[in-house]
């Protein structure tokens, strides 16, 4: 290996390696770092869904955290609405 390849491929380790650790320092930690880069990738977002399709029909818990439901069960001549996030 001539001295060129071994600086370049030294060289992209710790430009991989700073970036790794200015992600884990603003994600919080490394596990969460790499849950970004994971959920960032492209195909991890390609779905099936256009607008305007029915949503699949999936099991939700109800809001006093004991009931279960599948979505076909509430959709009729009112609205549903699905909050995802955390209010904590």
């Amino acid at each position: 290996m001539t001295l060129f390849w071994k600086w370049t491929i030294g060289v992209a380790l710790a430009l991989f390696l700073v970036a790794f650790i200015g992600l884990s320092l603003m994600a919080g930690s490394p596990k969460d770092a790499y849950g970004m880069v994971r959920y960032a990738l492209p195909h991890m977002h390609r779905g099936k869904l256009k607008v305007g399709d029915d949503a699949p029909d999936v099991r939700l818990v109800a809001l006093n955290g004991s009931d279960h439901f599948h979505i076909r069960e509430r959709t009729g001549a009112k609205p549903l609405v699905l909050v995802f996030g955390s209010f904590t």
